[in-house]
């Protein structure tokens, strides 16, 4: 089962190095950073080669990417553990009215028993090399926006399926690190068949709801436990009775001891998307236009979608996880929102902008290379700011119902299915078809024409305030206050005549051509074409911002790098990177300090017997018969729920282990505190604490409540 392997990560010709003595808490390490980091002074008790090796196993190899979640391997049988928010979709597409295992839980007796997760792949990072030249090679200084992106697009696809016909079965990606000056290609191991094992139900996976969302104290047990399986020969499969467990190249140990306060932790994970390095110009147009349209129109959908299911469980279920993704990011953005302004983050970008602009033009050479950088950015965004509310608004028309998006996806097949495989859209290159095609099934599967109907209904209305909206010919008379009767008449006869939600006509679709696809008159097709055109104009649009943006985004880290007279960490972008930071609390406000370890004895404090604070009742006899193994604190005096610490973490760590300084699982990080929010344009270590659930919570839930000692045995963990 343990076999050389080669390992991650970033040859980045712009990272030089990064000083032992400036290492702080702050920092979403690349894998090839760790050398020259003292993580023994930090306090790591083992060697780092252990943590990470190039060309060796190490801890880094038992860490895999599920969804959009990031896993860890915790036994030789294929075991993962991952937060319950992201096995969630898993969870509610298993359940029925009869067999709600969302409000229930869901545990597999024996592994015939584990639920197919549908749609799930599980991502394990075979080996990395820097692909920079070879991607800029097709570009000049000279090329227009929109053919620089373009040409960067196709060679990135060239050297993915170049890669992968040389090792067949494997996955490749470039990945851009720094916009428009690095590129890595990865090669992955992609396994298919991911079930579902063992899940609490939600009054304990998402204890508190959207109430505590973002907030601490906490006392959510947000975890899950699933399981990867291959084919009869160990290579990776779709799903079948007949294949058998992944065995992994590495198993994370679990540190059933947990953690005290001030320990030292670390995490590793796949972050996705972080800003700290943007212009001020960009961070005006995210916080002033962007976030607040985002807001505004996902609270509008998450007030209505819950209003329209109400006291109908299986609407509720088949819209559970569309309004889960929604609250998320609503809260998300308005603590962004207040983070922003409570830290006067803009105004100090821009002064910090000022002084750089000051440095540019103290050089007549830095001057005539960097002098129109920042003036540029400020006209990029404000280009950017006269499109957005239409941009944003034709993205959702197009994607915000589920039958639109259904509608978008065959019309585009169709159209991009006659290009050549590199010149294709990625969802629609041969490799990603079947991923697209299983992302249909799934709506198909939840389709709700109440919600879709309502959805577009306010859509259209809102389009009434849009001049570019409102002129689209494809809505004529149908859009405002004026058109609200023609509108909701026009959706009502469509969602009545349109039969593309079933399943089988989605998959027949999806092998038609455009001129085959409008015989089937479709209103929602029909209406898909008109609004295409315009629709390929933005996108062609934005393909030559996104030209232009690299540029000048490449052109000010050059120079900030120069001003700063350091190298700095790169953005996060979904590959993997490493964290640490100490197990505290912190405080939030004036005479108030928040402790970094929550109790079993605060879910009873909070259990109102009412959503969201309602503990089964089962739940409660546990507690307090105070049966608690080996997972009780002497030193708190109960089972830790949640630890707060202060590692650099963002979406994407969500299900990322918490390792003490042996390497031990302690924890699994799911969230951040509400002033943490921030941390995608700012880190500061007196309010940047991530959450997670503890290890011993963990395993106390999995066994007593659960009943499923066995998983803990799997993973070799005294319980009694």
């Amino acid at each position: 089962m343990f076999y050389r392997v080669l390992f991650l990560f970033l040859l980045m010709v712009q990272i030089v190095s990064i000083s032992p003595n400036a290492l702080g808490d702050e920092g979403m390490y690349p894998m090839s950073e760790l050398e020259k980091l003292d993580l023994q002074k930090a306090g790591l008790e083992m060697d780092s080669a252990l943590i990470y090796n190039p060309d060796g196993l190490s801890l880094v190899d038992g860490i895999c990417k599920i969804g959009g979640c990031t896993g860890s391997f915790v036994s030789d049988q294929g075991l993962m553990l991952t937060n319950h928010h992201c096995a969630f979709r898993a969870i509610r597409d298993a359940s029925t009215p009869t067999h709600d295992f969302l409000s229930e839980g869901f545990t597999a007796g024996t592994r015939e028993q584990e639920a197919p997760a549908v749609g799930y792949t599980v991502r394990i990072t075979d080996s990395y090399r820097d692909v920079s030249a070879d991607v800029l090679s097709v570009v000049n200084d000279d090329m227009d926006p929109d053919k620089r992106t373009k040409a960067i697009e196709k060679k990135m696809k060239q050297l993915s399926l170049a890669e992968e016909e040389a090792h067949p079965g494997k996955r490749a990606e470039v990945s851009e690190m720094f916009l428009g000056k690095t590129y890595v290609l990865f090669l992955y191991t992609y396994l298919k068949d991911v079930r579902l094992v063992y899940s609490p139900p939600l009054a304990i996976g998402n204890f508190g709801g959207e109430e505590d969302n973002w907030m601490w104290p906490r006392h959510s047990g947000d975890f899950s436990f699933m399981r990867a399986y291959v084919g009869p020969d160990g290579q990776p499969a779709d799903y079948s009775q007949d294949n058998i467990p992944y065995q992994p190249k590495v198993v994370l140990e679990v540190g059933s001891e947990g953690v005290s306060e001030g320990d030292f932790v670390f995490i590793f994970g796949y972050p996705g998307t972080t800003y700290r390095h943007r212009s001020a110009a960009f961070l005006g147009f995210l916080s002033e236009l962007y976030m607040p349209t985002v807001v505004d129109w996902y609270g509008w959908q998450i007030q209505n979608l819950e209003s329209s299911a109400q006291g109908d469980r299986q609407r509720q279920l088949a819209l559970a996880a569309r309004v889960k993704g929604l609250q998320n990011t609503y809260k998300n953005y308005r603590g962004k929102l207040q983070g922003i302004d409570r830290l006067d983050l803009l105004s100090n970008r821009r002064q910090e902008e000022k002084e750089l602009q000051i440095f540019i033009d103290a050089d007549p050479a830095r001057k005539k290379n960097y002098g129109q950088v920042l003036t540029r950015l400020d006209e990029y965004y404000q280009a950017r700011a006269e499109t957005a509310a239409y941009d944003l608004w034709l993205r959702y028309m197009l994607r915000s119902s589920e039958t639109m998006s259904a509608a978008l996806t065959v019309w585009e097949n169709a159209i991009e299915k006659d290009k050549s495989e590199a010149d294709r859209e990625w969802a629609y290159m041969e490799r990603n078809l079947d991923q697209t095609i299983n992302s249909l099934v799934i709506k198909s599967d939840t389709y709700d024409p109440v919600a879709d109907t309502l959805i577009m209904g306010e859509l259209m209305r809102r389009a009434g305030n849009i001049s570019q909206a409102k002129e689209l010919n494809a809505l004529k008379d149908m859009t405002g206050a004026d058109g609200a009767e023609k509108a909701q008449k026009y959706l009502e006869k469509s969602f009545r005549k349109s039969s593309l939600m079933d399943s089988e006509t989605l998959l027949e679709a999806m092998s038609k051509s455009t001129e085959e696809l409008e015989q089937m008159r479709d209103p929602f097709l029909r209406l898909v074409s008109e609004l295409y055109p315009p629709y390929l104009e933005m996108r062609e649009e934005n393909k030559r911002r996104k030209g232009e943006l690299d540029q000048l985004q490449a052109a000010l880290q050059e120079i900030k790098r120069e001003f700063q007279g350091t190298d700095f960490v790169p953005d996060a972008n979904g590959t993997l990177r490493y964290t640490h930071g100490r197990v505290e609390g912190y405080s939030p406000k004036d005479a108030v300090q928040l402790m970094p370890l929550t109790t079993l004895e605060g879910i009873l404090e909070k259990d109102t017997g009412h959503k969201p604070f309602n503990v089964p009742p089962r739940f409660r006899e546990l507690v307090n018969s105070k049966d608690f193994g080996t997972f009780l604190s002497p030193e708190l005096g109960g089972v830790p729920v949640n630890m707060l610490y202060s590692t650099d973490t963002t979406g994407g760590n969500s299900g990322s282990p918490v390792l003490n300084a042996r390497g031990q699982i302690v924890g699994l990080n799911f969230d951040r505190a509400w002033e943490a929010t921030i941390n995608d344009f700012a880190w500061n270590h007196s309010y940047s604490r991530s959450i997670g659930v503890d290890i011993r919570y963990v395993l106390w839930v999995t066994w007593k409540f659960g009943g499923a000692q066995w998983l803990l045995e799997e993973m070799k963990v005294d319980f009694e």
